[in-house]
This record gives structure tokens, C-alpha cells and sequence, in this order.
């Protein structure tokens, strides 16, 4: 028995901007509305448009080289929706012309939630002249059905694929996912299909399909945009233009060819177009820059605010763990779940995994999982895989036993960790956010203790915050001076630089190094910590452009604690010697 969508339990969500009605489908999928197909939920129930009888039969598949069909719905409450359904193409080799692959030679295909993000935001207008307006379909609705694709099915490039997962191991379920994309059908032809009913030769068909190709890529510059596969089957004309296009042509005298032409450009001018196919989109060089400044200088704000709670949207909660504040929610995107520190709701979006999983990054170390990179949002950032459940590495043997004894430490515990040093006065990077994978975990756990100790503390859903067959990822900031400090800087900030390669660089001796090492383990135990098994490479100093080491109020190297996982309460240690 199908459940239609109007029985299902709905939630609100909100990736990159955009607000979606997120439902649970009839046949375990999901669903997300925009705002603009809310009103006709009935129509996007599964039975009412991909029931298989009905899809295949109804669908057309339109010219191109994705899988793009133009679909009705069944008729619900007396209406039919007309659709544009296509499969997302995110993680494929994008196949580009020769030209168009010299200008855009890294273009991606979005994921489908950037791009309906950039649709909607190209819709709204807000950069770029305020008289000039983009006319596109409406967004409408993001289906993941409930299968997983095998590599072989998903026509994705082998080579993509490999790589995205060397790079963010644990955090690509959406690349085995299918996405399909509906939008609103808009009536109307294509520039190509209009000169069908416009009789000239071959050479000045494509001139002028060159020019109203030219001038639309112009409007869509001033407007802070550009499509990587750009072309004239992208522009639609409306019917009822169209249509008084054709009729000029009737008139079959030596001038109506011209007066067709005139016309046709005289609506490019007018703006009296749509733009369809939005999967190459992208923001142009100049205003990728300005939304990146004004993100990020928004984020550093909310950042010195972090604790200061904010509204929170239906899709977001507030929980505490271990004493620190967190923003919990789902990452849509891959299926995980993520805490993000503080109580500032506004913080949240900045660390949803598609911000900062694809963007190039620098490993850090050769033993772990660890990589610094700038996110979309021109935040710098370092992530790690949490080694929770794992047993001593070969680079630990001879602290084997005391890590066997006490145990890595999970995400949550690292981070009130972190958080208490901080509030006692010890420097410690700032931790920001702990991401759940959506993708199961390949290796069983050699350790289950700290599983075992965490699984009364729930989520919001009630499931365990530490779950044994899910990977960890922390998230941390890329130390460049203290929060209140960077988000007034306009000029060079602080550069991290480890207690090792201080003294590689010349920052520092060995003596120096072991004596500030000494007196980081003697401050966490006066304050109730082990760190005994703390290395240099653990500790960092920050620098500025002069190799100059910024220094605390004593006028001693600020030295900031960067690992948190072998770091234990005396009271917990003391209780296992016991």
C-alpha cells in the first residue's frame, strides 16, 4: 500500500540557503520541496509522477547529453504540473568542446544542492544591476530514491571518484547516491529551434547565434554569473513569442526575414528570455571573491558570538555534551549528522561537508588522517579523521600500553577537552565542528570502550552520539590568531608552524622546544590533566611575517595544545590505576 507524501511526517531543512520541505517518499526515498513546489505537494507524491508505468510512458526525452526529460504528473485535484526531471551529473567528466575546455578547464558539475542554491540565488538578483533580471525555471524538488548505486552503474568518472576519496576519506555516499533534479517546465523554443521558422543561410545562422549567444553570457557577466558550457539551446524565447515570430515569416515578403530577426533580438535585449541548464553554473572570478569576503567576515563575527544562542530554524537543535554547546542537525548532502560548537544557529551552514570536502587541501601529517584547506566560504580550516576505537599506531608502540590502557579519546571528548584548557587559561585551537559520516565504516573497531561509555548519550533522534559503524571527522580552525584578534584584521595574519618545525626552521633550539614542551605538561596537570604522551609536533607556536612568535602576557611563546587525543582527566586515570 503506498503512503502518499500527505501522511508522511514533514521536516524543514536549510542546505546553502535554500529551505526545503524534506519527507520521507512511499518507497523509503526522500524527497525535498522548495518553496515553490510546496503548494502542490500532491503532485510530487512518487505515485503521481515516477510510478514506472507512468514515467515511461509519459516522459520525453529532450536533446542533450544528460538525461533530461520533460514528464507530466498525473492530474491531482484537477491539475497537471509540467516537469523537467534530469539526473545530477556531480562527479562525471564534464564533456566540454575544445574552446570551452581551454576557459573552464576545472569546471565540475554541481552537486544538485549548489546548484538549486545558485539558481535561487541568481533568481533573486541581488548582485549586479538591480534593473537587470534573469528569467529561469523554478526550482522545484531534489529526489533521492533509496538505492545505492554500484561504481559500475553510475557512468561517474573512475578517476574522480578515486580521487575525492584518497583526499575525504569516509564522505562520499552522495557520489554513490542518485540525485534527480525537477524543475518547472517552461513553454517556449530554444534559439535554435526559432530559427527553424527563420529563413536564412547557413553562415549567418550561426553569426547570429554567436551574437545572441554573446550578449546573454553578457548579461548573465553583469549579473556576477557564467554557465562553462554556454549556448544558444540554453536561451528559451517564450510561445507567445514564438508564435509572432512564426507569423512575421507568413508574410513571406523580402523584408519579413529581417523583421524576424530584429525582433528576436530585440527580445535578447529586452531580456525577454529563460535561461535553462544550470548544472555548469558558477559565480564569475570577481563575485566568487566578494560572496567568499562577505562570508567569511560574517562567520568571524558569529565566531566571537558563538556562544551567544541565536533563533534556531525547525531543522536545527541545540544540545550539550560533556559541557559544550553544540548546533546539532543532518548534512542532506551525505547522509551524516553534524555538531557544530556553540550556540549561534547562524554558524551551521559553514561546515556542512560539501563547503569543505571538495576543495583542495594539504595532508599535515604522514601517520594520520589530518588536512588543512580553505573552504567556499574563504575559511581555513583543518579536519581529521578521528582514530576513536582504534588501537596504538607503529609510531606509538613504546606508548602502547598507556593508549591501550586509557584509550583514544572520541570527538566529543576532545573537544571538552579543549574547551575546559581554554577556559582555564591554557591556549588550545579552537574547535569548531564534529562531523558524522553518512557512509558506513569499512573497518570494525579494535576498541569498543568508548562506544560502550557513550551509548546513553542520544541525539535529538534518540540514537547514540557515537555510533561504532559510523567515521568521525573533527574540525578544527587553522590557528591564525585569536578568534577577537583575526576578525578585525584587514592586513597578514598569524601562521602556525608545530614545535618540530620550529626547530627545522630556526624559531627555536631543541632545548628550547623540550622546555616549552615540559611546561605545557606541567600547566595541564596543575589544572587536572594528563598529557604525558603529548609530542612537539602536537604543540604549535603562531608566526607573523617576520617569523616573529606571538607571545602571551609574560612575554613567553604563546604555545596552543593542537591534539586533544591522548590528553586524559588525572581523575580518569587515576580511577583505571585504581
Amino acid at each position: 500500500m503506498t503512503i502518499s507524501l500527505k501522511m508522511q511526517k514533514k521536516t524543514l531543512v536549510n542546505v546553502l540557503g535554500v529551505v526545503y520541505a524534506h519527507v520521507k517518499t512511499s518507497d523509503g526515498g526522500d524527497l525535498y520541496l522548495t518553496r515553490f513546489a510546496e503548494p502542490y505537494q500532491k503532485h510530487f507524491d512518487i505515485e503521481n509522477w515516477y510510478e514506472p508505468n507512468w514515467f515511461n510512458t509519459h516522459r520525453i526525452k529532450l536533446k542533450g547529453t544528460g538525461s533530461v526529460y520533460k514528464l507530466p504528473t498525473k492530474e491531482v485535484d484537477g491539475k497537471s504540473l509540467s516537469l523537467v526531471y534530469k539526473n545530477c551529473r556531480v562527479g562525471e567528466d564534464v564533456p566540454l568542446d575544445t574552446h570551452t575546455l581551454q576557459e573552464f578547464c576545472d569546471a565540475e558539475f554541481n552537486s544538485p544542492w549548489e546548484e538549486f542554491s545558485l539558481v535561487m540565488e541568481m533568481r533573486e538578483g541581488q548582485y549586479g544591476p538591480k534593473e537587470l533580471k534573469i528569467s529561469t525555471q523554478h526550482p522545484m524538488a531534489i529526489y533521492v530514491p533509496p538505492d545505492i548505486m554500484q561504481m559500475w552503474q553510475s557512468g561517474r568518472s573512475k578517476t574522480k571518484i578515486n580521487r575525492i576519496r584518497a583526499k575525504h576519506p569516509g564522505i562520499d555516499l552522495d557520489i554513490l547516491k542518485q540525485y534527480k533534479m525537477i524543475y518547472e517546465w517552461i513553454e517556449g523554443y530554444n534559439l535554435t529551434e526559432i530559427f527553424e521558422f527563420i529563413n536564412v543561410d547557413d553562415n549567418e545562422y550561426l553569426q547570429h547565434l554567436k551574437t545572441l549567444n554573446n550578449i546573454v553570457i553578457a548579461d548573465l557577466n553583469k549579473k556576477g554569473y557564467l554557465v562553462a558550457d554556454m549556448k544558444p539551446e540554453h536561451i528559451i524565447i517564450s510561445e507567445i513569442d514564438t508564435e509572432r515570430i512564426r507569423k512575421i515569416g507568413w508574410k513571406k515578403t523580402s523584408d519579413s526575414t529581417k523583421e524576424q530577426v530584429y525582433y528576436l533580438y530585440n527580445l535578447i535585449d529586452m531580456r525577454k528570455y529563460s535561461l535553462v541548464d544550470y548544472e555548469l553554473l558558477l559565480r564569475t572570478p570577481k563575485h566568487e571573491e566578494e560572496v567568499k569576503y562577505s562570508r567569511r567576515h560574517s562567520y568571524l563575527d558569529d565566531q566571537q558570538n558563538r556562544f551567544i544562542p541565536t533563533p534556531l530554524p525547525d531543522h536545527l537543535t541545540s544540545m550539550e555534551v560533556f559541557g559544550v554547546p553544540y548546533i546539532y542537525g543532518h548534512t542532506e548532502s551525505t547522509g551524516g549528522h553534524l555538531w557544530v560548537v556553540g550556540k549561534n544557529a547562524r554558524l551551521f551552514d559553514y561546515f556542512l561537508p560539501e563547503r569543505w570536502r571538495k576543495t583542495p587541501s594539504i595532508r599535515l601529517s604522514e601517520n594520520k588522517e589530518i588536512f588543512y584547506t580553505i573552504t567556499k566560504d574563504n575559511i581555513h580550516l583543518v579536519w581529521e579523521t578521528s582514530r576513536v576505537g582504534e588501537l596504538p599506531g607503529e609510531d606509538e608502540e613504546r606508548f602502547s600500553s598507556r593508549i591501550s590502557e586509557f584509550g583514544i579519546n572520541s570527538p566529543f571528548e576532545e573537544f571538552a577537552i579543549a574547551h575546559k584548557l581554554n577556559q582555564n587559561g591554557i591556549p588550545c585551537v579552537y574547535v569548531r565542528a564534529i562531523y558524522m559520516t553518512g557512509t558506513g565504516k569499512i573497518e570494525a573497531s579494535s576498541d569498543i570502550r568508548k562506544y560502550e561509555s557513550h551509548k546513553n548519550i542520544l541525539d535529538p533522534e534518540g540514537n547514540p552520539i557515537l555510533q561504532e559503524n559510523h567515521n568521525y571527522i573533527t574540525i578544527r580552525g587553522y590557528y591564525n590568531g585569536p578568534d577577537e584578534w583575526v576578525a578585525e584584521q584587514t592586513g597578514p595574519l598569524y601562521v602556525p608552524v608545530d614545535l618540530s618545525r620550529a626547530v627545522i626552521k630556526g624559531l627555536i633550539d631543541k632545548i628550547h622546544c623540550r622546555m616549552l614542551l615540559k611546561k605545557v605538561k606541567e600547566n595541564l596537570k596543575d589544572v587536572g590533566y594528563d598529557g604525558l604522551l603529548l609530542k612537539p609536533n602536537d604543540l604549535l607556536l603562531a608566526t607573523n611575517s617576520k617569523d616573529e612568535i606571538m607571545r602571551d602576557n609574560t612575554g613567553n611563546p604563546m604555545v596552543i595544545i593542537c591534539n586533544f587525543e591522548l590528553i586524559w582527566k588525572m581523575s580518569d586515570v587515576n580511577h583505571v590505576n585504581s
